[in-house]
């Protein structure tokens, strides 16, 4: 027998105490990178004013003075979450966008921001409860208005082509991602169709209308 004399715990239960738990020591880039996630998913949840610095700091199984330490408080975290995702979604819009045919194009834009919203609903929920699509500033308002401008380009070039005012190009790209936009927004939650059918739609509305314009619409009510 041990010469190890027992606790009165023991002696009364025969229980040995529990071994330590070993905690894993993170390196600051593999903690920030941890935060980050934790934050995200966080704000994704309850957005900015449901999530507090406690609750990040208790679900990364750290102390608020680390939250801290990395983003300086709940607004520097928030930011760096909503800059992240912002250029993730336009680096996919922005690469995906080649021009060609003005039908691949619309094709390209609207398969794009769906795979976005589906690959990232969390950073999408994020971008958009931060600036709604129908926002006129904000973050998200700020990454629409880049796609645009990039759809304005190609827009404004087979609007020349075909004898339309270029001047107008920049009204349609508006539109059409405006439309795009929304659409992922709704399909966020519903998730039905399935991405490729809601892409396919999308694009025989826009492309049905844009193949058939008139050269000066006008309204026509009574």
């Amino acid at each position: 027998m041990s010469g190890r004399r027992r606790s009165k715990r023991e002696q009364v239960t025969g229980a040995r105490p529990a071994a330590p738990v070993t905690r894993v020591r993170m390196t600051g880039t593999e903690r920030r990178r941890q935060l980050l996630n934790v934050a995200r998913a966080l704000f994704a949840e309850k957005g900015f004013d449901g999530t507090s610095i406690e609750e990040i700091a208790h679900r990364a199984n750290v102390s608020k003075p680390v939250v801290y330490e990395h983003f300086g408080g709940k607004e520097g975290i928030y930011a760096v979450v909503v800059d992240r995702e912002t250029q993730l979604l336009l680096d996919r819009m922005v690469s995906t966008l080649h021009g060609g045919h003005p039908r691949a194009m619309l094709e390209q834009a609207a398969t794009a921001l769906l795979s976005y919203v589906e690959d990232s609903h969390d950073g999408f929920r994020i971008l958009v409860r931060d600036s709604p699509v129908a926002s006129s500033t904000g973050t998200f308002s700020t990454v629409l208005n880049d796609i645009a401008s990039q759809v304005e380009h190609i827009l404004a070039q087979q609007f020349a082509a075909r004898g339309y005012d270029e001047k107008l190009a920049a009204l349609y790209a508006q539109a059409l991602v405006g439309m795009v936009a929304l659409t992922g927004q709704w399909w966020l939650d519903a998730r039905k169709p399935k991405r490729d059918e809601v892409a396919a739609h999308l694009v025989n509305l826009a492309w049905n209308g844009l193949s058939h314009l008139e050269h000066k619409p006008k309204l026509r009510l009574a």
